[in-house]
């Protein structure tokens, strides 16, 4: 279970990146694609906490990290190689993955900076407040989460793009997705979503 949880903390990780060059308007706001399954990503750190503690959590977002510099730069590489003289797609395919330095380095910047947050946030939660596993989660991913936005949407947009609106979104989205993803932090224990309501508290 921990491997498929760190796993699937990296898989996200780097496909929300990857996807995120396409913004998408989805219940009246525009957020870039990559938005939902980046915040899943909130959780599963949690997840991973809960299960092997806060410097191992700690471990897997810089690893994280890594790979992340290792996609924005092997990434960079391919753009900048000459095509085959048969291929015919360059343009698009620099489009599409020729992210600017400018945006590469503040979703770098953003994801450090919120996820060693988040991780610190719930290790502390867990430490100094008995109650439903529930509330760690909640709480350590709505002050996670807006850092997160307000610092990737100021570093990649400021002067270019209303900055509010864009926070906002991604605000909002995130904090959907980490409400329906918190029945996980109870699957990953071996106990049932059920208990969100069941009025049992839990270390």
């Amino acid at each position: 279970m921990d491997i498929l949880l760190i796993a699937l903390y990296l898989a996200c990780e780097l496909t929300a990146n990857v996807t995120a060059s396409k913004p998408v308007a989805v219940g009246g706001v525009v957020v870039p694609a990559g938005v939902f399954i980046y915040a899943l990503t909130f959780t599963l750190i949690d997840l991973i906490s809960e299960r092997l503690g806060k410097a191992r959590a700690r471990q897997v977002v810089y690893g994280a990290f890594a790979g992340n510099l290792l996609l924005a730069g092997y990434t960079a590489f391919t753009v900048w190689l000459p095509p085959a003289g048969f291929y015919a797609h360059q343009e698009a395919y620099a489009t599409v993955l020729g992210s600017t330095p400018r945006i590469v380095f503040a979703s770098l910047v953003a994801y450090l900076v919120s996820a060693l947050l988040d991780t610190e946030i719930f290790a502390w939660w867990r430490a100094r407040v008995r109650g439903h596993r529930w509330g760690r989660v909640l709480v350590s991913n709505a002050v996670s989460t807006f850092v997160d936005s307000v610092i990737f949407i100021t570093g990649a947009f400021a002067g270019i793009l209303p900055l509010w609106p864009l926070i906002q979104g991604q605000y909002i989205w995130k904090m959907i997705i980490t409400v329906v993803s918190i029945p996980l932090i109870y699957l990953a224990r071996g106990e049932w979503p059920q208990q969100l309501s069941a009025g049992r508290t839990a270390p």
